[in-house]
């Protein structure tokens, strides 16, 4: 008992949305008996002041039908159950308004507080329900003693609203004797009427107290440990040990596609240690060369290793490898204010691509290529 309400006083935390989700997949609902039994009983008295008339009027047509009745119906058996099957239809024909209407209040009742739900979950078995000590715990838990606490508490008070009912009307009842049938059966009716509204009353007290009880008591059921809270962040947005490892393979996947694409490169600009950006240009799909990799460091070592054993040329123009690498995304062409010293890169390509097929002298490497200033990272600023 102590560790349980240990753990009820370390429940602080509102219920997530998973958990509430969760909890209604797995039958848990706010419910109360009472609002039921107030919306069923409320319209089975509001049914009867409204069409309890015309349903004492069916009821008698019923009765005076099935007490006529001739030698020849008397004397035939099937002609009885005929008899008897048509007065039963008629019976319960007059009944229907009401019927429906206490059908559709039932229906009705679990959509105020709860809302209908399905949960095939529940209808598995569950094994340990046959634990005799777990019954014993649940039986004489605080929950169980609670809805004693109100179950009797609510029959003492309907108790004494019909013990006052009767005790207020014992004269009435007394003077039904001297009165004719059809105005005894009428003074009844009322009495009786005025008698289940008073439990209608009664039974709205009831529901106006549980039904806030039961929602409390239910999110306080569903309450959360700081603990499952980071457990159902940990769960929902993933381990973030996982996520790591996911986050690395996908970055190894995209190193992967970058370098299998310098063989294919045009040239590869290098800083010339720090940093290679290989470039691509295919005038019929862009309006630019674009970067299809790029790395510094052992990444930048391993471009100009593939782009070596691949005859892809290098050139080594620092500042604009600088400002290639810091500013184009792999994949992305290259800005406007880079197309003029880009375009010296690839006219020495290809004229070296022409003096290796043998048409043209070998062309001198370009140097100190100039780019717009600003874009160079390592540039010295202006200081004021």
């Amino acid at each position: 008992m102590a560790d349980s309400e240990q753990s009820s006083q370390d429940r602080t935390l509102e219920p997530s949305a998973k958990r509430l989700v969760d909890a209604r997949r797995d039958g848990q609902i706010p419910r109360s008996r009472y609002l039921s039994h107030l919306m069923v009983l409320g319209t089975a008295v509001l049914g009867l002041s409204m069409v309890g008339s015309q349903l004492a009027q069916a009821c008698h047509a019923v009765m005076v039908h099935g007490l006529s009745f001739d030698l020849a119906a008397s004397s035939d058996p099937t002609r009885m159950s005929a008899r008897l099957t048509e007065l039963t239809l008629e019976a319960a024909w007059a009944a229907v308004p009401l019927l429906a209407a206490l059908l559709v209040a039932s229906l009705a009742a679990p959509l105020l507080i709860g809302g209908w739900n399905f949960s095939p979950g529940t209808l598995a078995p569950r094994f340990e329900r046959l634990n005799p000590l777990q019954g014993m715990k649940r039986f004489f838990s605080a929950t169980a003693m609670m809805d004693l606490a109100k179950v009797a508490l609510v029959g003492i008070l309907l108790a004494l609203v019909g013990a006052y009912t009767i005790a207020g009307h014992m004269s009435e009842f007394a003077s039904l004797a001297l009165q004719t049938l059809p105005a005894a059966s009428a003074h009844l009716s009322s009495i009786l009427l005025a008698a289940f509204m008073m439990l209608v009353a009664t039974l709205a007290v009831a529901a106006a107290v549980d039904v806030p009880y039961q929602i409390l008591h239910y999110r306080a059921q569903l309450r959360m440990t700081f603990q499952e809270a980071r457990q159902e962040d940990k769960e929902s947005q993933g381990d973030p040990r996982i996520k790591m490892q996911v986050r690395r393979a996908m970055r190894e996947m995209a190193r992967k596609r970058m370098m299998a694409a310098v063989p294919k490169a045009d040239v590869v600009v290098t800083n010339p240690t720090h940093f290679a950006v290989a470039l691509k240009y295919m005038q019929a799909r862009h309006r630019a060369p674009v970067v299809v990799a790029k790395g510094m460091g052992a990444v930048a070592e391993r471009i100009r290793e593939l782009a070596s054993e691949h005859g892809v040329p290098s050139l080594e123009a620092p500042p604009l490898a600088r400002a290639l690498y810091q500013h184009v995304e792999i994949g992305a062409e290259i800005p406007a204010a880079l197309y003029t010293a880009v375009a010296q890169v690839l006219a020495y390509v290809y004229q070296l691509k022409r003096y290796r097929d043998g048409q043209a002298q070998r062309p001198s490497e370009p140097a100190d290529i100039p780019i717009p200033s600003g874009l160079d990272p390592l540039e010295p600023r202006a200081t004021a």
